[in-house]
């Protein structure tokens, strides 16, 4: 009998794709549930708890776990299909994931998704001591920034710690159903890019379907505009209230996460300062890797409002591309009221505040740059949010191809 049961965890462990971990792994999860931890983190701790016990043929300890979990979270649907199939697995092998009567395919399949893109991020988490190569620089008013990594089904949250990115939380998390790019409306793809959150909606606003409320991102933005990219309504939300999570790809170009996670991130995103990344995969770098970075990249927006204020038009122009456009101007018509106003001036003086840097995802070579620009000469002064968009050209020069007021 010990031996057919075996058997059935073993096809039951192919089936769903486990590979190998450290043992140690599980077996120290649920030790570190406490009582302050979100349902959501308790519950894929008792989740990861239980798969370990499966690979291990420790069936007694993956039934009590898994019936801890569905008795703290019976919204929790892949618990529940686990834990079905484990006591299926008592009387008769199973033959496939998810031996349930009456459930379609496709939401098995779904099920199983989530279960592995849980499974796999615990077997190889993010390593908290680096740094996103993205996040160049936080403005000194972000406090927080999220990054989301679609490919590992995976939001991160970072806190500013004195302009150091440091990672505080992750949460599981869903993208749209035919993954990322979105180029247009209604492709249910989730945009990859640079975004930030520009409010908060209320549930009482909002149908059951978006959970305890929704944060909006600024897509499209200008750099997807400028490429002819279409659809609205991009946000990051919760669930229903009669689901705990959902599929890794299910939903029509939204970021997801459970009710529970959602509202322990809302302390942390605030209106129009809280950067969101969403990419395809995170490229993880040393803090000092960062650092070199950073200094590299500072410099060329220094450099340009070091020229900024020289008045010498030809230094300024440098950092612009032939295919720049912004502030109602493409590069001729920029060059042509550069050159004309700016040697009119007694004096330039142009201060950048609050400046942040971010490196595009999805792009090559492509950074974002948002700051405070307080400009004043001997005739005009004006203090606005502008946003830059700097690619690096042919050459090996990085140049502006786009700028204008940050909304």
């Amino acid at each position: 009998m010990m031996l057919t049961m075996k058997i059935k965890f073993i096809h039951f462990l192919l089936i769903f794709s486990l590979g190998f971990c450290h043992l140690s792994l599980a077996a120290d999860l649920l030790s570190k549930a406490t009582t302050d931890q979100s349902l959501s983190r308790h519950s894929e701790n008792l989740l990861i708890n239980a798969l370990e016990s499966i690979k291990n043929d420790q069936t007694k300890q993956a039934i009590k776990d898994l019936q801890q979990l569905i008795k703290l979270n019976p919204d929790f649907k892949v618990a529940q299909l686990i834990y079905a199939d484990m006591m299926l697995a008592r009387s008769q092998p199973i033959t496939d994931f998810g031996n349930v009567p009456n459930v379609s395919f496709e939401r098995i399949t779904a099920l199983r998704d989530e279960a592995q893109a849980r499974w796999m991020y615990h077997k190889k988490p993010a390593e908290r001591d680096k740094i996103p190569a993205s996040l160049i620089q936080l403005g000194s008013k972000q406090k927080h920034i999220i990054v989301v990594d679609s490919s590992r089904s995976r939001l991160f949250l970072f806190k500013n710690q004195a302009g150091v990115p440091i990672l505080i939380k992750d949460f599981y998390v869903t993208i749209g159903k035919n993954g990322t790019g979105k180029y247009i409306e209604g492709d249910q793809k989730t945009p990859v890019g640079v975004y930030f959150v520009t409010g908060f909606i209320s549930p009482k606003e909002l149908p059951d379907l978006y959970g305890d409320g929704a944060y909006p991102i600024n897509y499209p933005n200008a750099w997807d505009q400028r490429h002819g990219r279409t659809g609205y309504g991009i946000w990051l939300h919760g669930t229903p209230s009669s689901t705990f999570s959902r599929p890794p790809k299910d939903s029509n170009g939204c970021v997801i996460v459970s009710n529970d996670d959602l509202n322990v991130l809302s302390p942390f995103v605030n209106k129009g300062d809280t950067p969101v990344i969403i990419s395809d995969s995170i490229n993880w770098i040393t803090k000092k890797e960062w650092k070199k970075y950073q200094v590299e990249y500072e410099l060329f927006v220094e450099q340009w409002r070091n020229d900024w204020e020289s008045r010498d038009v030809d230094l300024y122009l440098r950092h612009y591309s032939k295919e720049y456009s912004g502030l109602g101007k493409d590069y001729n018509s920029w060059v042509e009221y550069k050159r004309r106003v700016n040697p009119s001036k007694k004096f330039i003086k142009v201060k950048l505040s609050n400046t942040s840097m971010f490196l595009y995802p999805g792009e090559q070579q492509l950074m974002v740059v948002t700051f405070v620009q307080d400009y004043a000469s001997d005739n005009f002064r004006r203090k606005f949010t502008k946003r830059q968009y700097w690619r690096l050209e042919d050459d090996g020069k990085w140049r502006i191809i786009y700028e204008g007021a940050a909304t």
